[in-house]
């Protein structure tokens, strides 16, 4: 029993957090990864697009909830996520014709277009915070848990509660679908094989008859969608604090620069390999050792590798170490 015990208290604390969490890196990561295999530079403001395409979800959030308007035990936030993912398209797109464009034409180097996406960057939090503010938001409605601890521990008998937010498991659903059909996209669509043979050879693709433009404009679609759904999900998960967004920033990277940078699938699964390593690496196993170890053993530490406060210096030694011994990532993506 003790045994069961224990998994439980994984289960609730580790697994169920980091493969939301994950889920939420992950699609960011995903349209990182596509920018610059697609467009060859490191976009910085990955974490101020999410951030951005989130607070138009909650100023639409509390518009239908201001006229009465709501999907019941589900989030009015999702009714909200189409209209903020058209105006993160409109934003993206208006800033590549006003400034990445001009650079992209010039055929300026990689590290000046980052350079530039830093003072998107900035631009992006100003907006944010002039229209929202700096402060912690909330949006959510519905039903919040679709399973509580106390709950699980009366049908069970066990000690330890099992609790799963309906935000988690509506996270991992979209996240599913959402990357499913990007994949698909990418696999079996004509454009989307046009975007990967533009990845894999520019001049190639453009002796080929592959519309450039077309292809640039699709990229920026794909991480405003991205953007924004991730970012809505990471808020409905935990709250909407601009900050926040930019420090998931060094997250994200991590995960596509694991995963391999400009291979999407792989950073779909380095935003979980960062999630489980952060949460692994800052949990307190005291009372996980209270259950598998005898008495005379128990420990009277918390047992924590790392205190929360350096969750970020975990994805930063990941991507410090790969860089160092593996730079084109676990599944292999463009070098360095």
């Amino acid at each position: 029993m003790d045994f069961i015990n224990a998994i439980v208290l994984l289960l609730n604390y580790i697994f169920v957090p980091a493969l939301s969490y994950g889920s939420q890196l992950a699609l960011g990561a995903i349209f990182v990864s596509l920018i610059y295999g697609i467009l060859r530079f490191a976009y910085f403001s990955a974490g101020d697009l999410m951030s951005f395409g989130t607070m138009f979800t909650i100023l639409f959030t509390w518009y239908f909830q201001s006229i009465g308007i709501s999907l019941g035990v589900l989030p009015t936030a999702l009714l909200a996520i189409p209209f903020a993912v058209i105006i993160s398209i409109l934003f993206t797109l208006g800033m590549d014709k006003v400034v990445f464009s001009y650079y992209r034409i010039k055929k300026s180097p990689p590290v000046m277009l980052a350079m530039v996406s830093i003072g998107v960057m900035f631009v992006t939090q100003a907006i944010v915070r002039i229209i929202i503010g700096p402060f912690d938001r909330r949006f959510f409605d519905g039903e919040r848990f679709i399973l509580k601890a106390n709950e699980f521990k009366e049908m069970t008998g066990l000690n330890e509660g099992l609790s799963i937010k309906s935000t988690q498991a509506l996270t991992l659903f979209v996240t599913i679908v959402v990357v499913s059909i990007l994949f698909w996209f990418l696999n079996k669509t004509k454009t989307g094989k046009s975007m990967r043979a533009y990845s894999d050879n520019e001049d190639l693709a453009l002796l080929s008859g592959i519309d450039p433009k077309k292809v640039v404009m699709i990229t920026w679609v794909i991480a405003a969608v991205l953007a924004t759904i991730g970012g809505a999900l990471y808020g409905l998960d935990k709250s909407f604090k601009p900050f926040t967004y930019f420090n998931n920033m060094l997250p994200i990277f991590a995960a596509a620069i694991v995963g391999g940078i400009g291979n999407p699938f792989g950073a779909f699964l380095g935003g979980y390999v960062i999630a489980f390593s952060e949460i692994l690496l800052t949990y307190a196993y005291r009372k996980f050792f209270v259950y598998i170890l005898p008495e005379s053993m128990e420990p009277n530490s918390l047992i924590q590798l790392l205190s929360t406060d350096y969750k970020f210096a975990v994805s930063f030694s990941i991507l410090v170490i790969v860089l160092l011994f593996r730079p084109s990532g676990i599944f292999k993506g463009k070098v360095i």
